[in-house]
């Protein structure tokens, strides 16, 4: 059977009672779960003192390794020392690409391939967070390619092979030491975009909570922001018996909202960093989104966001998905939002779905602003003289007029902005 869902011109979606109707979007079988494939070749290495296995992992392609990672706090906590002198002592050289930012940029990307060129190093090795595992899977796939790698960024199909990646993470967020993609900026073109290829899958994966310990509060929220949001890109998706996956997106949310204050309040829990560290794992290495066809919209209106203003990304994504859920709630998703205010919050069911859809949404802005984050974009300085650009580069960047949940046009996207000031 198929749904056919009616939507107003360029003024966001039709709610319940709305009498002038605009285009009609076919929107194609949703009931059915749709055909996949389930590829997650990373071998993880999760636990206290794993890494004392990751030589072992990198030996049968090498021991030429470059070493990338951000702005040197792995060596003030003593991770770079201990992974550093474990590769050292199996006989393995280092060549070293650090002070990697938020927000990785192109120009990075751009030396990392000249140092790998340089010293023909066999293999790339991330030490930290998201940014540095998606430098470093770009620096591979650069590596291996003559041209300049932002082209590869543009157009993943030019990806033919890459050298192999490893990572050593020190922040849980982007599920990047699990998934096969990068997300890059470039700042003279004002883009920030992802790239997805199977070569991108890193080999290996060392995940030791312990190495979140002293993890600065404000990325520990950011993370668990970043999380979710990808959960919720997953989640709220036409399909509507792919009841396996959503019990598994469920069950990871609930896991951010109990160990998240955990983790802020107490940063040496053990237990709230190793299921917030897993929880980013399993939220973007495919599982969830299994058979769930669709763009994600936070993620595309998030990542104007950090083109423009270069800020944290899981901070975007706190301020932008209450907004969009709010703009989204209509007689046609309503009944989404209520089993996530149920099943995830443990509201109890009430006659008045629209009262319990808002529950949810309401409870979901509320635990990102009792975990730090800031709410409206003019908390950072933002005003809305950049929302038209924004929202041009967005609708495309993620076919968001045709592919989303509840498809937006430009209009729309600024409207969602305006709503987050």
């Amino acid at each position: 059977m198929a749904k056919i869902l009616t939507l107003s011109s360029g003024k966001g979606p039709l709610r319940h009672g709305d009498e002038n109707l605009g285009r009609i979007i076919f929107l194609g079988v949703t009931e059915q779960m749709e055909n996949f494939n389930f590829y997650a070749p990373t071998k993880m290495l999760f636990g206290r003192g794993k890494v004392t296995e990751l030589p072992q992992e990198m030996k049968p392609f090498g021991s030429r390794v470059l070493l990338v990672y951000g702005g040197g706090s792995i060596k003030k906590n003593g991770i770079y020392d201990t992974v550093a002198g474990l590769l050292r002592k199996e006989g393995f050289a280092l060549f070293e690409l650090g002070g990697v930012t938020p927000n990785p940029r192109i120009e990075a990307v751009r030396c990392g391939v000249s140092l790998a060129w340089e010293n023909h190093v066999d293999m790339v090795l991330a030490v930290g967070g998201g940014s540095a595992v998606d430098c470093a899977k770009a620096i591979a796939a650069g590596a291996c390619y003559e041209g300049d790698p932002w082209e590869l960024v543009k157009d993943a199909a030019k990806i033919r092979t890459a050298l192999p990646v490893f990572t050593v993470l020190t922040m849980s967020a982007t599920g990047s030491e699990m998934n096969p993609t990068a997300v890059i900026s470039n700042p003279e073109t004002k883009e920030k975009q992802g790239v997805h290829s199977g070569f991108l899958y890193p080999k290996a994966s060392v995940l030791d909570p312990t190495y979140l310990y002293t993890l600065p509060a404000g990325q520990t929220a950011a993370g668990v922001a970043d999380i979710m949001s990808h959960i919720f890109e997953g989640y709220f998706k036409r399909t509507e018996d792919a009841y396996v996956q959503d019990k598994f997106a469920e069950g990871i949310l609930k896991a951010c909202i109990k160990w998240g204050p955990v983790a802020l309040t107490e940063p040496e829990d053990y237990s709230a960093r190793a299921n917030i560290m897993w929880a980013a794992s399993m939220a973007l290495n495919g599982l969830c989104g299994c058979g769930k066809a669709g763009k994600w919209s936070c993620h595309a209106m998030g990542h104007q966001l950090g083109a423009y203003y270069d800020i944290t990304h899981g901070v975007a994504l706190a301020i932008v998905t209450p907004a969009w859920m709010r703009y989204i709630l209509s007689e046609d998703t309503v009944d989404k939002f209520v089993d996530y205010a149920v099943n995830v919050w443990g509201f109890p069911r009430e006659t008045d779905r629209f009262a319990l859809a808002n529950m949810g949404i309401d409870a979901t802005e509320q635990f990102f602003l009792d975990c730090g984050l800031p709410s409206r974009l003019s908390e950072l300085g933002i005003d809305d003289s950049d929302f038209e650009a924004m929202a041009k580069a967005a609708v495309p960047y993620a076919d968001l007029d045709t592919q989303a949940y509840v498809p937006l046009h430009e209009e729309d996207v600024v409207n969602i902005y305006r709503a987050c000031l």
